[in-house]
């Protein structure tokens, strides 16, 4: 096993383990960031957490860890 399939094993098992806080904070970070450029990127910032939520969640192959 290599160095990134060990990493990406672990990623697997932190996101199936801690799906709804790691969503929760992608949430909060984009709020953060939303309210730091006064709402004009807003739309952008949802389109990116979503993107990023999508994409830890299939990390196993399964869409079931995440919610949007």
């Amino acid at each position: 096993m290599n160095l990134f399939d060990n990493i990406k094993d672990k990623a697997e098992g932190l996101v199936d383990s801690q799906g709804d806080k790691i969503g929760e904070g992608l949430d909060k970070v984009g709020d953060l960031v939303d309210e730091k450029t006064g709402g004009k990127y807003g739309d952008q910032i949802d389109s990116g957490v979503d993107k990023a939520k999508d994409g830890l969640d299939s990390l196993d192959g399964q869409d079931d860890d995440i919610n949007n």
